[in-house]
């Protein structure tokens, strides 16, 4: 689900008076991709007052000395240079060429004194790696494609990624995961500047949802296995690889420490600084999205799923895919199956609120812990078969490079969302 943060003090920042909210200056660098870098200028740069789409007034400008050239070749030319981007009051990175290299200097001045003066600053997909080296986004939340997430979070810690989300509105500074959500965040700014009925008109224009969620099911994203790309060189990378090909099996992070010849402590850190993420959340993480993975795919009971992914018991795999998914695993099949008629099959599924109340009994109830927000609770991490604690002072959290200033949401109304690797890691027991 969408993150929005209308009431940040930083969004009540005074606009600069030459500075015009309506005008969007979209800043392109040389190769980045032309699908992320074409939604705002097909937002924001047609004339779609016909359909009761409020015009904005754009502002192509280049983040770099031209020529400017798309992942596909084509060669750009934008009209305006980086000192149009004075008059802007909405300024749009569509994207950023490599993950790897650091944004221009010039680029990253104009956007920190565009912020400064008031303006709404956007980072699509690859873009906040733009607005983290800008520092706009230290101590906030935000969300960057899936696949690069551990590694923003990784090289910015003071940045609160959640990749989960499909776009992050904090106010003055507004986020959104890869290529198409990128749409979400565009329709969104509409929504806020114009309400719902023009964004919805721009909808349909778009041939569009007017409003996705993450949470929404027909929509639910598909976790990955994937860990910044820094780990593949590492002597780690052989531990994680045999770990994944291994999840039916029940081990534990010592086993994973002793695989690597480490202690447990030596271990802990060596695979917090590659990931930015503790390996018993990893560990988890990874068992609920193979049971994701199998309840797509295969029959099996949800008890026999519990087993192939190396859960102790279904109480264990319940909770903490309830808390990582948002839904019980039989409601998640029940609504995936609904959406994906398998063998034109007859029989309609069960609507997932009627298919979580069918298996979840009473004893679950109590093992889940009800009231206990995002908390692992003891039962189901005594029933996965692994310890409470991480090394380090017991009963106190540990820090690193995922948070969420987000408040927590109590247990069964899309509470626990998903731990990717590389994310904060909440106190467990």
């Amino acid at each position: 689900m969408s993150q929005d943060s209308a009431a940040v003090p930083d969004a009540a920042r005074k606009l600069a008076a030459r500075r015009r909210r309506e005008i969007v200056a979209v800043l392109l660098f040389s190769g980045g991709p032309i699908f992320e870098s074409s939604i705002p200028l097909s937002v924001f740069g047609i004339d779609r007052q016909d359909a009761g789409v409020p015009r904005y007034r754009l502002l192509v400008c280049a983040g770099e000395d031209a020529p400017l050239r798309t992942t596909g070749g084509l060669e750009l030319s934008a009209p305006y240079g980086l000192e149009a981007i004075s008059r802007a009051g909405t300024v749009v990175v569509p994207a950023w060429r490599s993950i790897t290299q650091a944004p221009p200097p010039a680029a990253l001045d104009a956007l920190r004194r565009a912020h400064e003066e008031g303006a709404r600053i956007v980072g699509l997909c690859t873009g906040a790696f733009v607005l983290a080296a800008a520092g706009l986004l230290d101590g906030r939340p935000a969300t960057t494609h899936w696949m690069y997430a551990p590694t923003l979070a990784k090289r910015y810690p003071s940045v609160h990624v959640d990749p989960r989300e499909l776009f992050v509105d904090d106010g003055d500074v507004l986020t959104s995961a890869g290529t198409a959500a990128g749409i979400d965040l565009c329709l969104h700014i509409v929504r806020t500047d114009h309400g719902a009925d023009a964004a919805n008109a721009l909808a349909r224009r778009l041939v569009v949802p007017p409003r996705r969620t993450a949470s929404d099911m027909g929509h639910q994203r598909y976790l990955d296995r994937s860990l910044p790309e820094e780990i593949g060189a590492d002597p780690l990378a052989e531990v994680v690889a045999w770990a994944l090909e291994h999840l039916h099996e029940q081990f534990d992070v010592e086993t994973l420490a002793a695989r690597a010849y480490m202690s447990r402590r030596t271990f802990d850190r060596r695979f917090r600084s590659l990931t930015g993420s503790a390996p018993l959340q990893w560990l988890i993480t990874q068992r609920v999205l193979q049971a994701q993975r199998l309840l797509e795919t295969s029959d099996y009971s949800v008890d026999e799923v519990a087993g192939r992914c190396g859960f102790r018991s279904p109480v264990a795999l319940r909770g903490h895919f309830r808390r990582q998914l948002g839904a019980s695993p039989a409601a998640y099949r029940a609504a995936y199956r609904a959406r994906r008629p398998q063998n034109g099959g007859s029989e309609p599924a069960l609507r997932p609120e009627r298919a979580e109340r069918a298996e979840r009994p009473e004893r679950e109830r109590a093992a889940l812990g009800a009231g206990s927000g995002d908390r692992y609770s003891a039962a189901a991490l005594a029933g996965h078969g692994l310890a409470t604690a991480e090394a380090g002072e017991a009963g106190k959290p540990q820090s690193d490079a995922y948070a969420s200033r987000l408040p927590e949401s109590p247990v069964g109304r899309g509470a626990g969302r998903p731990v990717l690797p590389g994310q904060r890691e909440r106190p467990v027991g």
